[in-house]
């Protein structure tokens, strides 16, 4: 089907809504939709709440009783075929009388996969996917949601602050503050689009930190922004009772992540205090890293910003599960042979096996350069 100008126009406004619901609609991935009669929109909605009704359902009811025979929705993802908390946007679809579907990219779970499409051609509707720019910019938008799908493991955004010459602390450990304040009041945003925050113990003791978003919502009236879980990644269970993160558990979630070397009574009394505690096995850090994402992945858990230390970052990036990368590049120099590098782990051998980014980018935030760098897409 040729499409025209209006259309990517259209689709592009149904992909560009559909960022409203992030960090309120988990699990769901966020989706907007557009319905256009006669090159007149008549309504557009998003995904807005987990639990809530869909993008394709919010549109059509914004259209506030229009005669829809005709008309086309264009959504930012597959409809939905499927009863769960809602019923299925595929006759919601049907029933408003619109004859044509144009859709951005595809659902990649198992009750989808494609079957909305099937169902809405089967009743007669013209239906067309997106492909190129439109299509990658629709995916780029739910890369946790894809990546859960198909692996079964969360998203995996690390998230570190370094000075000119690479350093993420010094000699002695200090670290606060290599980012300006803005930078950090741009992170507290990242948290509260993920399902948790991730650190290893040694963050956990130097630090004692809360792990939480601390922002102001920037839609009062939209449902309420979730905390996200906090993950610590604690082999031994040295983990603190009198921490913030175990003295907030289980009020804000706290997952605890133990090796079979972590003694029993250490695990239960984290419990006992509220945390969740889970055991990564595998015969090196590496492996216990993908074991704690499956479980974390089976939890529900989709997406994750990882924070570090060193330690624990080179231990993901060995183990191939890190996703994307967003450092903070602060106009300070250290020096110092023994400051700390933002990753360590074994890492490779050779410039030729390098993970190569697949994309680029670099904006100012106050004094600050921001890189952002995706290194996998889903």
């Amino acid at each position: 089907m040729q499409r025209t100008e209006n259309d990517h126009e259209h689709l592009s406004r149904a992909i560009e809504i559909a960022t409203r619901g992030r960090g309120r609609v988990h699990p769901n991935p966020v989706v907007g939709a557009v319905v256009v009669k006669d090159g007149t929109v008549l309504g557009e909605g998003w995904h807005a709440e987990y639990g809530g009704p869909h993008a394709e359902v919010n549109a059509i009811a914004n259209c506030n009783g229009a005669d829809l025979t005709g008309a086309t929705i264009y959504v930012s993802l597959e409809p939905c075929c499927h009863q769960g908390k809602t019923g299925p946007c595929t006759e919601a679809i049907v029933a408003a009388g619109i004859t044509r579907v144009l859709v951005a990219t595809d659902d990649p779970t198992e009750k989808a996969s494609g079957r909305g499409l099937g169902i809405l051609r089967d009743e007669g509707l013209t239906v067309d996917v997106a492909g190129g720019e439109l299509a990658a910019r629709a995916r780029l938008s739910n890369q946790a949601f894809r990546k859960h799908a198909r692996s079964g493991r969360p998203w995996v955004l690390f998230k570190s602050a370094m000075t000119l010459d690479g350093k993420v602390a010094t000699r002695t450990g200090d670290s606060k503050w290599i980012s300006s304040e803005s930078s950090r009041a741009l992170a507290h945003r990242w948290r509260a689009s993920v399902d948790a925050v991730v650190v290893g113990i040694g963050t956990a003791l130097a630090d004692d930190p809360q792990l939480t978003a601390r922002i102001e919502d920037p839609d009062p009236t939209a449902p309420p922004l979730r905390q996200p879980r906090r993950v610590v990644f604690d082999a031994t269970g040295r983990l603190p009772l009198d921490s913030q993160l175990v003295q907030q558990a289980p009020e804000i979630p706290l997952t605890v992540v133990v090796s079979r070397a972590a003694p029993r009574s250490a695990a239960d009394a984290l419990q006992n205090a509220g945390a969740d505690v889970i055991v990564a096995t595998g015969e090196h850090e590496p492996a216990r890293v993908r074991s704690a994402l499956d479980q974390l992945g089976e939890a529900g858990i989709h997406a994750v910003l990882l924070e570090g230390g060193p330690h624990l970052a080179g231990a993901f990036l060995d183990a191939g599960e890190i996703d994307e990368v967003r450092l903070f590049l602060a106009p300070l120099l250290l020096g110092g042979s023994k400051a700390r590098d933002p990753l360590e782990g074994e890492g490779v051998e050779k410039i030729s096996e390098a993970l190569r980014a697949l994309t680029l980018d670099c904006e100012r935030v106050a004094d600050d350069v921001l890189i952002s760098a995706r290194l996998r897409e889903w």
